[in-house]
């Protein structure tokens, strides 16, 4: 037995180590991605940032505009954070070759503790079953999108399933143990190590059907599920780099570095804004630095976004309450602001890849608008916000629609007629409408006259 614990301590350690430098290696990768992006500065304002953070990432406030849903998910949330306090117990047992570390010192305390973490454990148990059957049986409109088709349909059932994969072997371990410590009679080294705790919450119901076991097979059904449970979570952690459940460690920051001003208020490029200004012969600031070169006007690619656009691209959810509640998407467009995040995350991706490949100069002929995102897409947008507001994690679809669609104007100039009517106008008379600035006020001259 003393072997096989020592087996088992080496194992575990090279394990936890191999999962380490790999999660290591995906995260500083996720890192350099998000650095490809333009510079912007989102370190103002820190105690708004801060309060933001709480209310919508940790406090899932906006989670809540549907009540039930909101309540499922904080249930999953929830048992999400409290239950890796017993997975602490579980890592340390496995470094340690000991096992239930707390339970001595803890007493009676450690017995609730475990009851309570079980009573989350089923919680999220339930809650991950109904959205499985929510997901795959009941067909609702947002989770049907074309989008949504093959690997993200997957990996939305891979989560789930994973999740209740994880729950059970949680529960069967601690059944077994229960079941082994009244069987440790006559064996010193489990008499040591299963110590008499008794059954908790929800294993303890379970319990019964392991009393026919002898000690032997009560060890190792407990051992099993014991490796099944530790492997199943450190797997988890290397599989939620490369899924859309990236957010539960990006939520955090993105919203953090949330944009604060208010909806609706275009940032207009600096470049532009000091030579309209310099034409109109108003004051411009003096600077002795040299003005940066302009790559491109808007954004064609990746690279053209803000480091933030790209940081939302591996924080949504792809829950779809962006496209759900888009305008342009319920009457029949194509546009999905779910596809945006989704297209601009893959484009990434690969362009990631190739840079690992080819070096970071490689050109590879392709582009986020055209290959991946239309200009049909961009251009049936209505920028009223919706999605902005919708999305339970600040996600703003709407910035890169805008910047893609600065593109078409400034750099394709392939935009409607009825927009270049509207340019030109505004260029001419200083306003969207067809009228000479000095007729402008005529309506109010006829309302005079009425009077």
């Amino acid at each position: 037995m003393e072997y096989l614990q020592i087996v088992q301590q080496l194992t575990f350690l090279v394990v936890l180590v191999a999962v380490g430098i790999l999660v290591y290696l995906r995260v500083a990768q996720i890192r350099n991605n998000i650095l490809l992006g333009k510079a912007t500065d989102r370190n103002d304002r820190k105690e708004e940032r801060l309060k933001a953070m709480l209310l919508i990432a940790f406090g899932q406030k906006k989670m809540f505009d549907r009540p039930i849903v909101g309540a499922m998910h904080f249930v999953i949330y929830g048992g999400f954070l409290l239950i890796n306090i017993e997975v602490l117990e579980i890592v340390l047992d496995g470094l340690f070759g000991t096992h239930r570390l707390f339970a001595p010192y803890l007493g009676v305390l450690y017995k609730l503790l475990v009851g309570f973490f079980e009573f989350l454990a089923f919680g999220v148990l339930a809650v991950c079953v109904v959205f499985l059957l929510r997901r795959n049986f009941i067909k609702l409109n947002r989770f049907q999108s074309p989008e949504l088709k093959g690997f993200p349909a997957l990996d939305a059932n891979i989560i789930l399933i994973s999740e209740i994969f994880l729950m059970c072997a949680l529960f069967t371990m601690n059944a077994a143990d229960s079941a082994l410590q009244l069987k440790t009679a006559g064996n010193e080294y489990l008499a040591a190590h299963y110590l008499p705790v008794g059954n908790f919450l929800i294993s303890g119901l379970l319990t019964p059907i392991f009393k026919g076991f002898s000690a032997g097979e009560l060890f190792a059904i407990e051992r099993f599920a014991w490796w099944i449970h530790i492997i199943g979570i450190l797997g988890f952690a290397i599989y939620v780099t490369y899924s859309k459940h990236l957010h539960i460690a990006l939520a955090f920051p993105n919203t953090y570095y949330s944009n604060l001003e208010p909806k609706g208020k275009f940032e207009s490029m600096p470049e532009i804004t000091k030579e309209v200004k310099s034409m109109m012969g108003l004051e411009v600031a003096e600077t002795t630095e040299e003005p940066a070169p302009i790559g491109r006007f808007g954004a064609k690619d990746v690279r053209d976004l803000t480091w933030k656009n790209l940081m939302e691209a591996y924080t949504c959810t792809e829950c779809g309450r962006c496209t759900s509640q888009c305008p342009a998407n319920l009457t029949g467009k194509t546009l999905s602001p779910r596809k945006i995040m989704m297209d601009t995350r893959d484009r990434l991706e690969e362009l990631s890849e190739n840079i690992s490949i080819y070096g970071k100069d490689h050109d590879d002929g392709k582009s986020l608008y055209g290959d991946y995102i239309s200009k049909e897409e961009v251009m049936a947008c209505t920028t009223c916000n919706a999605c902005v507001e919708a999305c339970p994690v600040n996600i703003s679809p709407l910035d890169i629609i805008l910047q893609m669609r600065r593109y078409v104007v400034m750099e394709e100039a392939d935009t409607p007629a009825s927009w270049n009517s509207m340019f030109a106008n505004t260029e001419n008379n200083f306003a969207p409408w067809a009228f000479s600035p000095s007729d402008r006020f005529n309506w109010a001259e006829e309302l005079k006259e009425k009077e």
